[in-house]
């Protein structure tokens, strides 16, 4: 009764939200989907989705939800973390979950273009005429036409093949010869890298770190996530994630995500904490100036915006709060804030630059 009773509050909480945001005349809201239906489908999948991840991929709780805001706002993700701490089960058991093709790409610096988009090959064919055989061109496809594509150490690939990744990344497309093919929908890359070793890797340049919507750190489970670990992973039984919703299922959540309407003055809450990344700008901390070299870009705003609807939804909201926006801007901002020499010499963090920013616009 006890859950019943909360589920027809939390009903009843969206209604009202959908009925405040209907009768707005706000021009600054977005338009958006008014059935209940799709807001309650979004939630119910979007917590089993989470169950499910949480129950194989332990410790990790905070990891799982900021990739699930990535996922269902339709953008990309950069996993950074030390070998071991389970990126790569996270990413194959997303895929399961959501019964879409996985492929995963160990990036080295031996790795082609050609490895990651596919290329063009001879083949014998027989004439359905003549019998007779002759060579035809046929395009084998590569591992990113996938849906969920796993970067693993992207960051040890040469440009010239990251660049193949950020065209995939940012058109959902690929060029093989003269020819541009269509990756398949829908589309997501979760590329990680180890901050421990730098010998023989190739820095992400700016350019394509922006591509990623948000950018996660994956740190050390705690003491009893440890027990845990050893009590699911060194026995004999074998952990499979459940199917919990397909591919269509996702596209539809996605549109419902993006059909949120956030107000006037949470939009100029985004672009005051996106202006104040900026050294350049009036209002900009202190710390900003001293330490930062390059503030976020536009995309940054978008990856607030578009992230903080998906946690409003979680959080059984249909409107968009600054509690939001505070809460997705560390993944969100963290990779395209960069520091300048001060800043790289004294050990600053963009996220102590993220924090500072917050305590001062609120």
């Amino acid at each position: 009764m006890a859950q019943q009773s909360e589920q027809t509050k939390q009903n009843s909480s969206l209604a009202d939200a959908q009925k405040t945001a209907n009768s707005s005349e706000d021009p600054g809201r977005d338009r958006f989907i008014t059935s209940e239906a799709d807001i309650t489908s979004f939630i119910d999948i979007a917590q089993r989705l989470e169950r499910e991840l949480t129950s194989i991929v332990v410790g990790q709780e905070r990891v799982i939800r900021e990739l699930l805001l990535a996922l269902l706002a339709g953008g990309h993700v950069l996993l950074e973390g030390v070998p071991g701490l389970g990126k790569t089960l996270l990413v194959r058991t997303l895929a399961d979950a959501l019964t879409l093709k996985f492929a995963r790409i160990q990036f080295t610096p031996d790795l082609m273009p050609a490895d990651i988009v596919g290329t063009t090959i001879v083949t014998e064919q027989a004439d359905s005429a003549t019998g007779a055989s002759r060579r035809v061109f046929s395009f084998q496809p590569g591992p990113i036409f996938a849906n969920i594509v796993l970067a693993d150490e992207v960051n040890r690939a040469t440009p010239k093949t990251q660049s193949a990744l950020l065209e995939g990344m940012q058109e959902r497309t690929v060029s093989v010869g003269d020819s541009t093919r269509p990756l398949p929908k829908p589309f997501f890359v979760l590329a990680t890298q180890n901050p421990l070793e730098m010998e023989g890797t190739y820095a992400l340049p700016e350019a394509q770190l922006d591509r990623f919507l948000l950018k996660i750190m994956v740190n050390f489970p705690k003491a009893q996530d440890l027990l845990r670990i050893i009590d699911t992973t060194v026995g004999t039984q074998s952990l499979h994630a459940q199917p919990v919703a397909s591919g269509e299922d996702l596209s539809r959540l996605i549109e419902t995500a993006r059909a949120v309407p956030v107000a006037t003055h949470i939009k100029e809450y985004a672009v005051r904490l996106l202006l104040a990344t900026h050294p350049d700008q009036e209002d900009a901390p202190d710390d900003i100036r001293k330490f930062v070299r390059y503030g976020a870009s536009p995309r940054g705003l978008q990856a607030l915006i578009t992230t903080a609807k998906v946690r409003a939804l979680l959080e059984g909201r249909y409107n968009v709060s600054t509690e939001d926006i505070s809460t997705v801007a560390y993944p969100a901002l963290r990779h395209r804030i960069i520091l300048n020499f001060d800043g790289l010499a004294d050990g600053v963090t963009p996220d102590s630059l993220i924090k500072t920013i917050l305590q001062e616009i609120e």
